[in-house]
């Protein structure tokens, strides 16, 4: 409560560090709430943002009906660096060695699963292996309508189509994990052993959407 102090920022700091190891499976950010962050907080807490995933949050009372209401006010939102997608030059080239070191073997074949039905809408397309994400690929140039990031039990999967309600909803009584990223303009999957052969017409026609809104 009150205003933002150092106290304040190193413990939500410790609190993010503390949770990502805890469970280094998910992504973390951390978020500060206080009632009053003040302008010089506020630069300090910015030069983390892009470093540290943070999110600062401005709680306000407010007197209604009789009673007392509390207004949130996101004044700093999270910031993500080193993952432009429009951008190849400055993501690191690797190869399928890096990513079989970084998650396993099991995973990276979830990966080539899509890259199967996506060749059945393009056999011209193929993987080209990024630092941060498995991208595509055809004759040499980058169109990444679909990124492919291998973790240790699962890939996440990300392709580029606006957000619609009937497409979330298939997602939803799929039972596959998904979420939609508006700051990208991505649905996002968690996909695992199993639910790529389970879901394969539905995955061929989110991928065929993707593909066709790449204009590829």
């Amino acid at each position: 409560m009150g205003q933002t102090d150092e106290g304040h920022i190193i413990r939500t700091i410790e609190y993010w560090d503390i949770e990502r190891k805890r469970y280094p499976q998910y992504d973390h950010c951390a978020v500060l709430v206080a009632e009053d962050i003040t302008s010089r907080f506020l630069n300090i807490v910015s030069l983390f943002n892009g470093m540290i995933p943070l999110i600062a949050i401005q709680m306000t009372a407010v007197k209604m009906n009789g009673g007392l209401g509390l207004h949130f006010t996101k004044v700093i939102d999270e910031l993500a660096l080193g993952l432009v997608d429009e951008d190849e030059d400055v993501h690191e080239a690797t190869d399928r060695g890096y990513w079989l070191k970084r998650s396993t073997k099991k995973t990276v074949a979830l990966a080539d699963s899509v890259l199967e039905i996506i060749k059945t809408l393009d056999p011209g397309l193929e993987f080209k292996y990024n630092k941060f994400y498995i991208g595509l690929a055809k004759g040499g140039v980058a169109n990444n309508f679909v990124e492919c990031r291998p973790k240790k039990q699962w890939i996440d999967l990300r392709f580029r189509i606006p957000e619609d309600k009937e497409i979330s909803g298939r997602l939803d009584e799929s039972g596959i994990e998904s979420e939609y990223l508006g700051q990208w303009g991505k649905y996002r999957l968690r996909l695992r052993q199993g639910e790529i052969e389970r879901h394969k017409a539905l995955l061929t026609d989110l991928l065929s959407r993707a593909h066709q809104a790449s204009g590829a």
